[in-house]
């Protein structure tokens, strides 16, 4: 019988997305699947599933007050 592999948690980086009418601008959780440097600034699909500014140096969760709902939730 062979050992469990052990499964990485994902790295999860904070995003911002835009503001559009009278949607607020909230901060997403982005799975990173490729370097952190090759990412910054980008815009990539969050958790929940719309596209945000990936910024690398804020971390997931964000201690931020707008914040998706969805992501939270998703990422728990």
């Amino acid at each position: 019988m062979s050992a469990p592999a052990l499964v990485a948690a994902p790295v999860l980086v904070a995003a911002r997305s835009r503001a559009h009418g009278p949607t607020a601008a909230l901060w997403h959780a982005v799975e990173l699947h490729r370097p952190a440097a090759e990412v910054d600034g980008a815009c990539e699909l969050t958790v929940c599933g719309s596209l945000a500014r990936v910024e690398v140096e804020q971390a997931w969760p964000t201690p931020a007050r707008d914040v998706c709902p969805s992501c939270l939730v998703l990422t728990r």
